[in-house]
């Protein structure tokens, strides 16, 4: 027991130094939101610093919500991220409208933060119709809705919540009774077109507006306010990153509505990679450029995207967060384990608190600890993990120590072995087939959980699953998917292999 203790005591230092490092180390973070158009300029952004070569870059794309990435860019997590001085204002800080830059800049600055390098262009949140169904109903404006009492609304789950949002709007407007259903923003637009729900909500650059003839209803009484892009960072990036910095400035009213619709389109409708089409971009740009050129691209195979540069990053992400948080689970559900087998009253805590947390939806719990540790990243998404997967160990632990006889725990008494000895060479080897039963089925749980880590900038399989939703690729989808389901089937047979071998040692 104690030398479990001093692997995990290990381990906590090497997390927290590891954590130290990259902290200290010279690496520009860059961020961006689960939508299509914050991917392309979160890569965009990333690849105009890399072009200096001042610092290396990293990008940590399909964050959470608009909070996660605030706290992130607070903690340090990440130094840049591509966001709207309407989502600014009114969302981050509270304001009750949206002032100018300077004044934005001024409430910024206790937080340690600043917005600058107006991008040229506005994105403005809006509801949409089929346009066919909006003329048989004469819907040309948000009011217009209120004659609309059975009207289906899919809205995205941050517009649900935020201030400059659903509540607000259908305050301002009046619109009361609708049923409203959460869907992520790309699949929206399918759930439109299939008549399974009649409003949604868009952004008005994006190119699906047009590819299917949407109707974009008027904002007759002004609600919403202006989204210019810009960059939200850190007060310091300036100072430690002056070459970078000098190459963002570059992008100040570089690109237009016109050339943003075009980028999303790339991605959204001709199903090119957004690395590509911000590499293109930036390599096109210039005076009288559009900075990236129309053109159709073939769909990518499933094949040619399961099996993309980035595989093996991915997996090695995917890996040491399943990996890690289960040896923690291991080091700490074992012991509990026997100690809920030994002391039954304090079992009953122990698997009752281990079963509450499983309660605790993933999300939720990530949200927690991003607050508890003022991080994102692999830190908390390994101690969530190993929240999730303390039952199975604990459980498997106390129920396969109960089911040694106590004709065998006698015979070793009547060796004269002691309590400690008793368990470690009688209790636990016959009790290890049930013990690794549950280590498999809590490695095999933490493998499909682990996608969620990509919400918190963990990276893994997830990044590509966060994406294909973003953009409803299913393709993408299926190449995130597809290698998780096989790392879990391949960990189920490496946990039988290892059955087997020591039971034939036994």
């Amino acid at each position: 027991m104690r030398g479990l203790d001093r692997v995990a005591r290990g381990i906590v230092v090497m997390l927290l130094c590891s954590v130290a490092t990259a902290a200290a180390s010279d690496v520009l973070h860059v961020g961006s939101k689960r939508f299509t158009e914050s991917y392309i300029l979160g890569e965009l952004i990333a690849r105009a610093v890399q072009r200096t070569g001042e610092v290396r870059v990293t990008h940590k794309p399909g964050l959470g919500n608009t909070a996660i990435l605030f706290a992130a860019l607070k903690s340090g997590a990440i130094d840049v991220y591509p966001d709207y001085t309407g989502t600014i204002a009114l969302e981050l800080l509270g304001l009750s409208g949206v002032p100018a830059l300077d004044d934005l800049n001024r409430h910024l600055a206790p937080h340690g933060l600043a917005a600058g390098v107006l991008l040229g262009f506005s994105n403005s949140y809006a509801l949409a119709m089929r346009d066919d169904q909006a003329a048989r109903r004469g819907m040309r404006r948000i009011s217009d809705l209120r004659s609309f009492g059975e009207a289906r609304l899919g809205l995205s789950p941050e517009f649900r919540s935020r201030r400059d949002g659903w509540p607000a709007l259908s305050e301002t407007y009046e619109l009361d009774g609708f049923a409203v259903r959460g869907l992520e923003h790309g699949l929206a637009y399918a759930a439109l077109m299939q008549a399974q729900v009649d409003v949604i909500d868009v952004y008005t650059t994006d190119p699906q507006i047009t590819r299917l003839s949407l109707r974009v209803l008027e904002d007759d009484q002004r609600f919403f306010p202006a989204y210019d892009a810009v960059l939200v960072y850190r007060k310091d990036v300036p100072e430690r990153f002056p070459r970078a910095w000098a190459e963002l400035e570059k992008l100040q009213d570089s690109i237009g509505s016109a050339a943003m619709r075009r980028m999303n389109a790339a991605v959204e409708l001709d199903r090119r990679s957004f690395a590509d089409v911000a590499e293109e971009w930036l390599q096109q740009r210039g005076p009288g450029g559009h900075g990236l050129d129309a053109q159709s691209a073939s769909p990518r195979s499933l094949a040619t995207t399961l099996f993309g540069p980035d595989l093996l990053r991915l997996t090695l992400e995917h890996l040491t967060l399943v990996c890690a948080s289960l040896l923690l689970s291991v080091l700490a559900g074992i012991p509990l384990g026997v100690w809920a087998q030994r002391a039954p009253r304090a079992g009953y805590w122990v698997l009752t608190g281990a079963g509450v947390l499983q309660t605790v939806p993933s999300l939720a719990l990530l949200a927690f600890l991003i607050a508890a540790l003022d991080r994102i990243g692999a830190v908390p998404a390994i101690l969530a993990l190993f929240l999730y997967a303390l039952l199975p160990v604990i459980r498997s632990t106390e129920t396969a120590l109960a089911g040694v006889g106590d004709g065998m725990r006698d015979a070793g008494r009547a060796l004269g072995l002691t309590g400690r000895q008793l368990l470690r060479l009688v209790e636990l080897p016959l009790a290890l087939p049930g013990v690794l039963a549950g280590i498999k089925t809590a490695a095999v749980i933490n493998v499909g959980t682990a996608t969620i880590a990509a919400f918190i900038g963990a990276g893994g399989y997830g990044e590509r699953i966060v994406a294909g939703l973003a953009v409803n690729d299913h393709t993408l989808l299926l190449a995130g998917a597809i290698p998780a389901a096989m790392l879990a089937i391949l960990i189920e047979w490496g946990f039988r292999v290892l059955e087997r071998c020591l039971l034939r040692r036994n």
